[in-house]
């Protein structure tokens, strides 16, 4: 190993231990004086419910951790959006577990709050997988109710999706274990299956405080919608659980007892690690984004055995595509080269950059991998399509729809998973979040954005100056350097990869080591769904 691996190793390994840190900041939720609270109610903490009722020494990933981070300042912040997404195993099955955290404004519904529910509803319907809500949550944050209330993807839209799940044969179970309130209590009523726990949990459209207001009637909250009330006088809860572990204990024998459904048929044969160090990764990828690397050296450690079977593998060098295995499962990944590449023609190419050649390449692998059944896995270190009148005249936007057009169109399952750069239309045309990956994920060292942080910078600072000379006016050497500052540190903190998973723009923000198993539970969730359309790219430029 020379310096300069060692170098790399250091700057991303610091970069992972920055975000185990983050992660286990947002694991407090509230903080360690509010999970205590909420222990000597007799509750778990949201984690821990998680944790009792997924299979124990089974692997569990999370969505959207960092959602909401550092957003929500003016009234205390909302960690992880007050709400705990996993995706795991219950008795067996592979299902989607959605928890409020009481202690985050006693689990209270903020914009973030909706949106994090809303993607792990479009998860279990995408994958056609079980999906589990543990509520306990005083309803919608109402100083930000303009905000989570009346458009398509606000609050509304989660029962919207209960009753489109309820038709479609997608299990829905429902555990009211804290509070339940106001139009959130549709949710578990929606649901297939009912649970509340004693003492703890109640579910009314309005609380006894409302009801006083409203008609004058004097009432507690247990008498009008406690577990005795909804369970034997209502009946509008199924079953009344003496805590939260009964309750868990009895969701999981509804697994039990739930049966199978066929499966998709994508390909897994007996996984096996890669043959090359995947630790090495941390000193290969390097930490000055623009310098060239063989992207090659990642996929050889993300890969079974390390086996890569390359599709026109002298063709389009700016992009690579070919087949491989992760923990068994067979992919079809299309990545970005990063290197220099020298053409037939004599001709150099920057890595990163998506040529014609490359789209065209990339267009046809696609489309090959829909014939084959084969999930895509997209690896993303991209600065966008190639530019100049060369690039122009080559029809470069032509080549770059084609790929477009086949990678939106696609029906097998796509991931993506964002390395390093992830500029303007190379995000696009790389799936990105507008083009409906089952998971998208990104390393510490990701940047998403239209363009680099400088680049951006020099631009917005030329517009500026030339604004200012259309005047008659000019700007000092030194004004010049202190807006460019500016502006740089503005789109540098807008490109990090936090304040995309913080917007729910990825995610998850992960240790390249999990990206085999983000991955791999990806593609078993997707494999749960049989049902896949017939694929149709339309109208394609030839």
């Amino acid at each position: 190993m020379d310096i300069e691996f060692n170098k790399n190793e250091d700057a991303l390994k610091t970069l992972c231990y920055a975000l185990k840190k983050r992660l286990q900041k947002v694991a407090l939720g509230g903080g360690e004086k509010r999970l205590k609270a909420e222990q000597e109610k007799g509750k778990l903490t949201v984690r821990d419910r998680i944790a009792t009722l997924f299979d124990k020494n089974t692997t569990a990933i999370e969505i959207g951790a960092l959602a909401a981070e550092d957003m929500y300042t003016e009234v205390g912040g909302c960690p992880s959006a007050g709400v705990v997404v996993k995706l795991g195993y219950v008795e067996g099955r592979l299902c989607i577990v959605v928890a409020n955290d009481a202690t985050v404004k006693a689990g209270a519904w903020f914009p973030m709050t909706a949106k994090k529910n809303l993607r792990a509803q479009e998860i279990a319907m995408e994958n056609r997988i079980p999906i589990v809500y543990l509520v306990d949550s005083a309803g919608v944050f109402l100083p930000m109710q303009n905000e989570v209330f009346a458009d398509k993807e606000h609050f509304g839209r989660i029962f919207r999706n209960n009753a489109w799940m309820s038709s479609e044969g997608i299990l829905q179970i429902a555990a009211v274990m804290g509070s339940c309130v106001a139009g959130g209590a549709y949710l578990p009523i929606m649901s297939d299956e009912a649970f509340i726990v004693e003492e703890t949990g109640s579910i009314f459209l309005a609380g006894s405080y409302l009801v006083k207001a409203a008609i004058g009637e004097t009432i507690d909250n247990e008498a009008l919608g406690g577990a005795t009330t909804q369970t034997e006088i209502s009946g509008i809860i199924d079953h009344k659980c003496k805590n939260d572990e009964e309750c868990l204990t009895r969701i999981r024998a509804v697994f039990a007892h739930t049966g199978h459904n066929a499966k998709a048929g994508f390909d897994r044969i007996k996984p096996t690690k890669p043959a090359l160090n995947e630790e090495e990764i941390y000193g290969l990828l390097p930490q000055d984004r623009s310098k060239p690397y063989d992207m090659m050296d990642i996929i050889n450690r993300l890969v079974d055995e390390s086996k890569f079977e390359h599709y026109k593998e002298l063709y389009g060098q700016t992009i690579i595509c070919g087949y491989a295995r992760i923990d068994g499962w067979a992919v079809g990944i299309v990545a970005n080269q990063r290197k220099i590449v020298k053409t037939k023609k004599n001709e150099m190419q920057m890595g990163g950059v998506i040529y014609s050649d490359s789209a065209d390449k990339a267009a046809r692998f696609i489309m090959n991998c829909n014939q084959r059944k084969v999930p895509l896995l997209f690896l993303q270190d991209v600065t966008g399509f190639m530019v100049g009148s060369r690039s122009e005249q080559g029809g470069i936007i032509k080549d770059g729809a084609k790929m477009v057009n086949a990678m939106a169109n696609s029906v097998v399952p796509k991931f993506t998973v964002i390395v390093g750069n992830s500029y303007g239309a190379g995000n696009y045309a790389m799936c990105g979040k507008a083009y409906d990956p089952r998971l998208i994920v990104a390393w510490p060292s990701a940047q998403i954005g239209v363009m680099s942080g400088a680049s951006a910078a020099k631009t917005l600072l030329q517009i500026k100056v030339s604004s200012l000379k259309a005047k008659g006016q000019e700007m000092t050497p030194e004004s010049e350097a202190a807006l460019l500052k500016e502006i740089t540190d503005k789109y540098n903190e807008e490109l990090s990869p936090y304040y995309a998973a913080a917007r729910l723009w990825i995610d998850a923000v992960i240790d390249p080591l999990e990206t085999r198993t983000y991955v791999s539970m990806g593609i078993e969730a997707a494999n749960i769904n049989p049902e896949m359309k017939r694929f149709n790219v339309g109208v394609l430029q030839t």
